[in-house]
């Protein structure tokens, strides 16, 4: 079952969140951290689908605190607002949101990871050393490689593609080095963004199958 639904962050803030559950048993929850063009088709989808393996699924709408209902276009002009919005974010208060809709869900879901994607990578990051997650996933982390100091308390899982111009293979290889704890998965030929669908430009299908089962087995040790 999926709806919409607005949660009230700690300091009073309301903000939305696109909610599913599965139809037969649940085997976790995962709150699934936006891109920085929000709570769109493309996330809510991802939702879906992972409801469909038995995980209640969560992404709240993040930039609330700056326009509330607010997706961007994959353009140009959606770009721009998206990286203004990222830079003015305050990761505090997004960790305070995600772990509202973390809290949410748990009752019912038991153990809850965090998985994001691009700006959602970098919260799924954050929220790995500074939050209460039992895993975490960032899909190519926008700017996570700025933050490879911070120890993860959770197990961590990372996608990205080797031709990455946001997560170079330097920055990754900096993070490893940094962070030899950190599970990172490299794939070949893969561009930012490649796990979206919607995206033909950037989607690289066998990278995201791939990533995809490595997120499903990686759930199911995690959650269980």
């Amino acid at each position: 079952m999926a709806e919409d639904i607005r949660l009230t962050a700690p300091d009073g803030h309301e903000f939305d969140a696109y909610l599913v559950r599965p139809d037969g048993d649940v085997k976790g929850g995962i709150v699934v951290a936006m891109e920085m063009y929000g709570v769109n088709g493309y996330l809510r989808e991802v939702c879906d689908r992972f409801a469909q393996e038995g995980y209640i699924s969560i992404a709240p709408a993040f930039f609330d605190r700056h326009e509330r209902g607010l997706t961007l276009p994959y353009d140009d002009i959606g770009s721009r607002r998206g990286k203004e919005l990222s830079r003015i974010n305050d990761f505090g208060l997004t960790l305070d949101d995600a772990h509202t809709a973390r809290d949410y869900i748990r009752a019912d879901a038991g153990k809850v990871a965090i998985m994001g994607y691009c700006f959602g990578g970098t919260v799924s990051w954050l929220a790995a050393c500074r939050g209460d997650f039992d895993a975490s996933i960032p899909y190519y982390g926008s700017d996570m490689c700025d933050y490879p100091d911070e120890a993860a308390r959770c197990p961590t899982l990372c996608h990205v593609g080797d031709l990455d111009t946001a997560v170079p293979p330097d920055q990754v290889k900096m993070f490893q080095e940094k962070r030899p704890e950190v599970t990172w998965c490299i794939y070949e030929g893969a561009q930012h963004g490649f796990d979206n669908w919607t995206r033909p430009a950037r989607y690289h299908r066998e990278a995201a199958d791939l990533a995809r089962r490595r997120t499903l087995e990686f759930l199911a040790e995690t959650l269980s």
